[in-house]
């Protein structure tokens, strides 16, 4: 038996790859975008107490209730956003899943969804997989700012979504409150959906705010926000995260939900929302995260790699092209081989595998592995 692929062109994921090659050759891994610390053990004992508590049963279709209010007052005090607990928040697999299961709901064959490139890496295949066509708007190193008079000239009649992601990955830049009034009057008086992919709401430097989708009424009223416990609670591998949209979308979003995965892990999500009584674990993080980013610029400010520090995220985007004319997936190659330290290359996630000869580390580390990552990053 024969049978043809539904992604004929997608293969192992970088991620998978750099981090493949950091265990191989035990190099320092700055490539795949998780912490190497541990949790706060209350937020670890406040899940055991659940379990403990009876909490093993499924959790309601939509999320813990307890959850979705501790969600919705969060976007109340941090954004002045309503969003009822009941019929517009929904808990997901993993912030990965929310946007799987948006792409799902509405994207059907030959819809277009604008895609700015560098993209996370599951935003095209997810459209693709619906018959959706990209549309890709390459945004430019090193400022990687959208030319929004471009955008205004891709819409069309077959225009279902706009997928943006603030503060962003890969790059580390952030949209700034013009952006977002921009994309609200492009998308005004439309049908178009907009995917705002907002995990990193949390990690926001040098005093920028960030500027969620939501706080912009008529955007609001055609977002999904996306948002990732995991990335906020330092748990990348307990795969939980939400969404937020208006009722009339949430609705929509939920009868596909309920055939993907019906609900998550309960015991989690209750002991997330007893660690979000204290709101204190979620708005320290900006600075927590802000002392690590300077810490590791400061560590390779003598060194030849150029960079603006990110604004967002916990990656940072060094361009090596003082050092080397190499193709960025062969030197990051040869960096994890013959350095011992593994990054992530750009030119993957951009369009026709364009090469601004910039890579990108996670900073989620401990010092003591920042502080060898420099040094190694010194020599080269």
């Amino acid at each position: 038996m024969q049978h043809n692929s539904k992604l004929p062109n997608v293969g192992t994921t970088i991620f998978s790859i750099m981090s493949g090659l950091a265990k191989t050759h035990n190099a320092i891994n700055l490539s795949q975008g998780f912490p190497d610390f541990g949790s706060d053990q209350k937020l670890i004992d406040l899940v055991s107490n659940a379990m403990n508590s009876g909490h093993n049963q499924y959790a309601p279709m939509a999320g813990n209730l307890e959850l979705r209010k501790a969600i919705a007052k969060k976007m109340d005090v941090l954004y002045n956003s309503t969003y009822h607990p009941e019929n517009e928040i929904t808990i997901t697999s993993g912030a990965t899943q929310a946007i799987s299961t948006i792409l799902s709901t509405f994207i059907r064959q030959d819809d277009e969804v604008i895609v700015f490139k560098p993209a996370y890496d599951s935003y095209e295949p997810g459209v693709k997989l619906n018959g959706g066509r990209v549309v890709s708007i390459q945004l430019q190193a090193p400022t990687f700012s959208v030319d929004w008079g471009l955008v205004k000239s891709k819409i069309n009649s077959h225009t279902k979504m706009i997928i943006i992601n603030t503060p962003h990955n890969p790059s580390g830049t952030v949209f700034s409150k013009d952006d977002m009034l921009a994309l609200e009057r492009v998308t005004k008086d439309t049908n178009i959906i907009v995917l705002s992919d907002e995990v990193y709401e949390h990690m926001i430097y040098d005093d920028e705010k960030h500027q969620s989708a939501c706080l912009f009424p008529d955007l609001k009223s055609r977002t999904f926000v996306v948002a990732s416990f995991c990335k906020t609670f330092h748990n990348t591998g307990w795969r939980i995260g939400y969404c937020c949209a208006p009722k009339a979308l949430m609705e929509l979003f939920i009868q596909v939900h309920q055939f993907s995965v019906f609900c998550v892990h309960h015991p989690t999500q209750k002991g997330i929302a007893d660690y979000m009584q204290e709101p204190k674990h979620y708005l320290e993080l900006s600075a927590f995260y802000q002392k690590k980013r300077d810490l590791f610029l400061s560590l390779i400010k003598n060194s030849r790699f150029n960079f603006t520090p990110s604004k967002g995220t916990y990656f940072q985007v060094l361009d090596y092209s003082n050092i080397t004319q190499e193709y960025d997936v062969d030197f990051a190659r040869r960096l994890t081989i013959d350095f011992g330290l593994a990054s992530i290359p750009l030119s993957v996630f951009n369009e026709n595998n364009l090469d601004n000869k910039v890579l990108r580390f996670c900073f989620a580390k401990k010092d003591d592995t920042l502080k060898r990552a420099a040094e190694i990053l010194n020599q080269i």
